[in-house]
């Protein structure tokens, strides 16, 4: 029998907890109003506490709380164990529990790999692999106490090369990792998933697009709103999900599955 009526998928979110890695801005704050309007409590984790992202993401906890929900933000850099440490410390002593964990978190330069110094690369493999391992291990614990669910947030940089994105070697790693995770912790009532987005209009497209004029004669059919990477979110988090496991969705409007264009780029 069919269990995924609305009513039943709002009452699922009803009182529950998310933590958001990089969450003041873009996909991660698209996800965490999503949330916040299902009814679900927040950890808007943000890297710095000082500054641009610092002021967003206390922003984004005003907004989540005049839609009737309780939100924190917690600066943490998730490259750093120990930071990610205090960050699910501070989540457990606020609220108590764990729900959802959404992966969004990124940080890596937009060069080509001849260019890349020990420290990009040391930055690249800190904060988009073994941060989110970090965050993974102490997300166990808490998300198997009442069966919860993570997202990972990936890219097509994952399965297409683009010289200037060497983050996409590390998503690629992440959506491995994804399956190893869910069949991991699946007995313990864990999901893991990840969401693939295409062109997404975001402040880090708008680097991409820099380094790469020739995005701009795609059409426009093929561009999401991080609100619509969001609801795809929200969907991997909710019941209607439950029979998938370990799972990379790709949303992008389909423009991962031609090799021809109408227009063709360049």
């Amino acid at each position: 029998m069919p269990v995924n009526t609305l009513n039943e998928t709002e009452s699922h979110f009803q009182g529950k907890v998310a933590l958001i890695t990089g969450a003041s801005r873009g996909i991660g704050a698209a996800v965490a109003r999503c949330l916040a309007r299902a009814g679900v409590d927040l950890v808007i984790n943000h890297r710095e506490g000082r500054g641009r992202s610092g002021k967003m993401a206390e922003e984004l906890c005003r907004e989540a709380e005049a839609e009737g929900v309780r939100a924190i933000a917690v600066p943490a850099d998730i490259a750093k164990k120990d930071a990610v440490e205090a960050l699910f410390t501070r989540a457990e002593e606020e609220f108590g529990r764990l729900d959802f964990l959404v992966l969004n978190a990124a940080r890596a330069p937009f060069k080509p790999w001849e260019k890349l110094l020990e420290r990009d690369l040391r930055q690249l493999v800190d904060t988009n692999y073994l941060g989110n391992v970090f965050c993974m291990q102490k997300a166990i614990a808490p998300l198997s106490r009442r069966g919860g669910a993570v997202v990972f947030l990936s890219s097509l940089g994952s399965r297409f090369v683009n010289p200037d994105y060497p983050l996409g070697s590390m998503k690629a790693a992440m959506e491995s990792a994804v399956k190893y995770w869910a069949e991991s912790w699946g007995e313990q009532g864990i999901s893991v998933n990840a969401v693939c987005a295409g062109l997404v209009m975001t402040d880090s497209f708008k680097t991409l697009r820099m380094v790469n004029p020739d995005l701009e004669n795609l059409p426009e059919r093929f561009f999401l709103s991080p609100e619509e990477v969001a609801g795809v979110v929200q969907y991997l988090l909710g019941p209607a999900s439950g029979v998938i496991r370990g799972q990379t969705v790709v949303a992008d409007k389909g423009v991962s599955n031609r090799l021809l264009w109408p227009s063709p780029p360049g």
